[in-house]
């Protein structure tokens, strides 16, 4: 059986929002990835399955090794879809800031 995976699964799992914050820079394989973890590497592993079918990873084969990229495309469209709730919650915020700004407490 084959589950599709859901991107916002995936990025609820603080491990997985760290390897993507570690691989946003420059691709990294599987072992330098699991090195800045104290869990098991075949836990990492699982993390980096879970991210490369969400496509928010993309792997390359480079001889034995497999670097692991962020995919800047699939991490737009989380983005995209993110925008309009931090516009909502950013417009709410400078509602309140505003209001606090002119309150004064009744002595």
């Amino acid at each position: 059986m084959n589950l599709r995976r859901d991107v916002f699964q995936a990025i609820a799992d603080p491990t997985r929002r760290a390897i993507l914050l570690l691989v946003t820079s420059h691709s990294m394989t599987a072992g330098a990835i699991a090195s800045n973890f104290d869990t098991a590497r075949p836990t990492v592993s699982k993390h980096l399955k879970i991210l490369t079918e969400c496509e928010l990873l993309q792997q390359t084969q480079n001889g034995r090794e497999v670097h692991y990229t962020i995919n800047a495309e699939r991490m737009r469209e989380v983005a995209e879809f993110i925008e309009p709730f931090i516009k909502m919650w950013d417009d709410r915020f400078n509602k309140l800031e505003d209001i606090m700004k002119n309150y004064k407490p009744e002595n």
